[in-house]
């Protein structure tokens, strides 16, 4: 005789099962994964409390090519602004809620920063067109370019670790040298957003670029 299954034990498998997809399908559509289940992921200093990771000068990775056309069909290139700027990339849409309460201290962040060497870019992701990233833009005054990229493919060029495309938005910031300084896999507040930058601010002052 074959043996016999105890009772309720297929039940509770087809319901275990169907909770973790039903998981799986709310973090994709969210973007409320959990980041430190990514693989491949950097430890960094000053994360407790943040909200982002910061990494030591001699522990940066390089940061990849990005480039492509803006919103508003302008050429960019990320890389130019190596040796000159340091460079924020903040990964939005305009379907995204949280992008959306983020966008005003970005703004204001963006427009304080310029006269202290970091120059922000957004990557606008999944939105179908640019008229409605061009909406989003206007609406929340931002002074800085956007780049887009509808499929997400720009996203896929960060290395794996410093951002989880499920996180939506997420932010990295790129030293003087091209290195990636620190990241954020999530919103941020406009007083997180200033202690991001502090390091890379501080160095563009000293001249001290590690």
């Amino acid at each position: 005789m074959t043996p016999r299954s105890r009772p309720g034990t297929r039940p509770a498998v087809r319901g275990l099962t169907a909770l973790l997809a039903a998981c799986a399908a709310a973090s994709t559509l969210s973007g409320c994964a959990d980041e430190h289940s990514t693989g491949g992921s950097r430890a960094g200093t000053g994360t407790a409390g943040h909200g982002f990771d910061a990494f030591p000068a001699a522990e940066r990775a390089p940061a990849p090519g990005i480039q492509g056309t803006t919103t508003r069909g302008t050429p960019l290139d990320v890389g130019d602004y190596k040796g000159k700027k340091a460079v924020v990339l903040n990964i939005w849409g305009s379907w995204c809620g949280p992008c959306d309460a983020e966008a005003p201290g970005f703004a204001k962040v963006a427009g304080e920063s310029r006269s202290k060497g970091v120059q922000f870019v957004g990557i606008n992701t999944r939105d179908s067109g640019t008229a409605q990233a061009i909406r989003f833009e206007e609406q929340h005054k931002l002074p800085f370019p956007s780049l887009f990229d509808p499929s997400g493919k720009l996203m896929l060029r960060i290395p794996k670790g410093s951002i989880n495309p499920q996180f939506i938005p997420s932010t990295v910031v790129i030293d003087r040298r091209g290195r990636i300084a620190a990241r954020a896999m999530g919103p941020l507040g406009e007083q997180q957003l200033r202690e991001m930058l502090k390091p890379v601010i501080a160095e563009g002052r000293s001249g001290n670029r590690g």
